[in-house]
């Protein structure tokens, strides 16, 4: 299964929508976390492949920033969570932040489901690497 995460920028135009649809016809994807769509109600989506339709169990937007799809056993697929996330930035109070993690934290610890995944636009800020011994950090990091 290739899951995947796309940062729409806005999805508030349907000349954006329409933009985003024809995207993954450039890729193989069976699923995409999308981030920062500010559509009516969240920040957060889920594109399946018409493959996978089958396969939905369901889509709960959990917060604004946080979205849940499972996915239900459907041949050699495995029953599967998908948390999307869109994390704030760091211009946001530290408290906002915490907040975030913590529900992250908390549904994915309240799920059940064997096998999860989280995919999703964190905002992070990476530096470059400060001792040999940070093999995580690549050597172009940002300041």
């Amino acid at each position: 299964m290739t899951i995947c995460t796309y940062n729409a920028r806005t999805l508030a135009t349907d000349a954006a929508t329409e933009d985003l649809m024809m995207q993954p016809k450039k890729i193989n994807y069976d699923v995409i976390g999308l981030t920062e769509t500010r559509r009516r109600v969240g920040g957060v989506g889920i594109l399946v492949n018409t493959s996978m339709t089958k396969n939905i169990d369901s889509f709960e937007q959990l917060t604004t920033r946080i979205g849940r799809l499972r996915m239900r056993r459907c041949g050699p697929t495995l029953t599967l969570t998908i948390f999307v996330a869109y994390a704030p930035t760091s211009s946001y109070k530290e408290e906002e932040v915490e907040a975030f993690y913590m529900d992250m934290e908390k549904f994915y610890g309240e799920d059940h489901t064997f096998y999860k995944g989280i995919v999703g636009d964190f905002n992070a800020k990476i530096s470059p690497r400060k001792m040999l011994e940070e093999l995580h950090i690549g050597i172009h990091g940002l300041q």
